[in-house]
């Protein structure tokens, strides 16, 4: 039994391996409740959890506004800069490219946060051209939102973005949601090597992380979670217990996402 493993049973923090959470929100949601959405009730669920630091957006940004919600998120980092990352997000209906140069050159952000799917406008689209610009540019990754069968984001529209920008790093959020979203995600992820897959979601389990890992190597996988949306425990379960080495583990439950964010590792 891993250490890590041997902490969930034990009940206490795990210390073996520096945990990152890749896809992380804070902040009420206006669809529908979320228990103690604010950063210092999270702080608590991953220390307990043994989770280092989270990369996030607030909900506000990726449902209603973006220029508001990236301001938030902007102060949560500064509150807790050793727990926090925050991803700009961008809204392709409210200023795509002012968001990019109001925050686009801020420590406090590693990277880009789309969704498609809430904002109604396919993953292809004009607007988000400053999106992939800035990507390639600046090497931050853009974590978007995929789903199966959307016509915002499908993961056939991840790979024809991928081949468009070539030098743009794309996190495969919740890497395309159903069963026939995870096979897809990593065909199109094995067509493009700069697509990286991201596992939060209600139906992967363990084995479709390790089946990414087989097929794809550990620097192409990431925890994330959804957290506080979802649960974090659900996603970090399913890598603690899965059937991957202790080496892989580690690279997908931070050591990828670090090296993408260029962030130090202590």
């Amino acid at each position: 039994m891993n250490e890590l493993v041997s902490a969930v049973w034990a009940r206490r923090p795990q210390q073996a391996t520096r945990i990152v959470d890749a896809h992380a929100h804070a902040g009420p949601y206006s669809v529908f409740f979320i228990p103690e959405p604010d950063p210092g009730a999270m702080i608590k669920v991953m220390d307990r959890c043994g989770v280092a630091h989270a990369v996030l957006s607030s909900h506000l940004a990726i449902q209603l506004d973006a220029a508001e919600g990236n301001a938030a998120t902007a102060a949560i980092v500064k509150s807790a800069s050793d727990r926090f990352t925050g991803y700009v997000t961008v809204n392709p209906w409210q200023n795509p490219r002012g968001e990019l140069d109001r925050w686009g050159g801020d420590s406090r952000f590693g990277g880009v946060k789309i969704h498609p799917d809430l904002h109604d406008y396919p993953l292809t689209g004009s607007r988000y051209a400053p999106v992939w610009e800035f990507a390639e540019l600046t090497g931050r990754p853009v974590l978007t939102h995929t789903f199966s069968g959307s016509p915002y984001n499908d993961l056939a529209l991840v790979g024809e973005v991928a081949g468009r920008y070539p030098r743009a790093t794309i996190l495969a959020g919740h890497s395309g949601v159903t069963p026939l979203g995870i096979d897809e995600a990593i065909e199109v992820a094995e067509r493009h090597e700069r697509v990286i897959l991201e596992v939060c979601g209600s139906y992967n389990t363990g084995a479709d992380i390790v089946r990414m890992v087989r097929r794809l190597g550990a620097h192409r996988v990431v925890y994330g979670s959804d957290f506080p949306f979802i649960d974090l425990r659900m996603s970090l379960g399913r890598i603690l217990f899965s059937d991957l080495s202790d080496d892989d583990r580690a690279a997908v439950l931070g050591g990828t996402i670090t090296a993408l964010l260029g962030k130090p590792e202590a």
